[in-house]
């Protein structure tokens, strides 16, 4: 499974009871599909999108693949493969679509995936080839060529602000801290594999252990390129491991873990490894279930077969 910097911050919606105002607008708790997509929001209303696609039509590539919809970490956005002309595109709750860029349609459905800013503003497309495509910055416009004059770049997420990206050279590993127009800001010291960057864009995650089994993290200093501490034990509880991991916006180490009934939310002491529950969620009864910062499509995605 591919990490990026985003995934957990998404928990920072919900889990905090916060006054009830009439004129708070609504954001996407959860998509789900079932006939077509459907957007479930935290006042509990539902959105259809009639216009976004589920399979790739016949005449694409990918003939008959699952599309996947994204959603923003603040809840605000939506991204889909509109019917249409299988273009990538990004929609407000109640608003219009906007084109991503040509560069990403259906035809690249397993050949390019997209990720998403907690914000919703920047998207950067990994590829098999290997290496990233497309960067697009929404707030501006801006699609910068690859940095450095080449795409050879590994993607290891954004910071919480969405302000920074991580990026590792394919051929030689380190990691570097980049702003939104791609300049360089930090070339870190260690070739370790981080999967999360901190709001100091300094800090990072990373996971150890066997793939898909992992319950023990480290973090590192990207400036120093020391670890900070030894291993970190993540005491979950039994069956369950760490599915994404990240530092939410106000700092907390945070991780999400699948579970029998759907998915389980955790701050996490980088010190001791303690865990406390901060909220669960349960799966709708639906094929498919998308949650605000997942990749393409996460652990918890679809409904386990009987």
């Amino acid at each position: 499974m591919r990490f990026r910097g985003t995934l957990a911050v998404l928990v920072v919606i919900g889990l905090t009871a916060a006054p009830a105002h009439a004129e708070t607008p609504a954001t996407i708790a959860h998509a789900q599909r079932t006939d077509g997509w459907q957007l479930v929001l935290t006042d509990g209303s539902v959105v259809d999108l009639p216009e976004a696609l589920t399979v790739a039509p016949k005449n694409a590539l990918s003939e008959g693949a699952d599309t996947p919809l994204l959603i923003s970490g603040d809840g605000r956005y939506t991204f889909y493969y509109r019917k249409k002309d299988g273009l990538f595109v990004r929609r407000a709750v109640h608003g219009t679509e906007k084109v991503v860029t040509k560069h990403i349609s259906v035809d690249s459905i397993g050949e390019q995936w997209p990720f998403i800013s907690y914000d919703g503003d920047y998207v950067v497309t990994g590829t098999s080839a290997p290496g990233l495509g497309a960067f697009v910055d929404l707030r501006t416009g801006r699609k910068p060529p690859p940095p450095e004059k080449t795409d050879a770049w590994s993607f290891h997420g954004f910071s919480p602000d969405s302000e920074r990206l991580a990026l590792s050279r394919e051929t030689d590993g380190p990691v570097v801290v980049f702003d939104r127009g791609l300049r360089s800001r930090l070339r870190a010291k260690t070739r370790l594999y981080p999967v999360a960057l901190a709001g100091d864009y300094r800090t990072a995650v990373a996971l150890v252990g066997k793939s898909d089994k992992y319950r023990k993290l480290r973090l590192l200093d990207l400036r120093t390129g020391r670890a900070i501490g030894g291993v970190v034990n993540v005491r979950l509880p039994g069956g369950q491991y760490i599915d994404d991991v990240d530092f939410a916006r106000d700092g907390r180490l945070v991780v999400r873990s699948r579970t029998a009934t759907g998915v389980a939310v955790h701050e996490v002491s980088p010190k001791t490894g303690a865990v406390t529950l901060l909220r669960e969620i349960e799966r709708p009864d639906v094929p498919v279930w998308v949650l605000p910062d997942d990749t393409e499509y996460a652990p918890w995605a679809k409904r386990p077969r009987k």
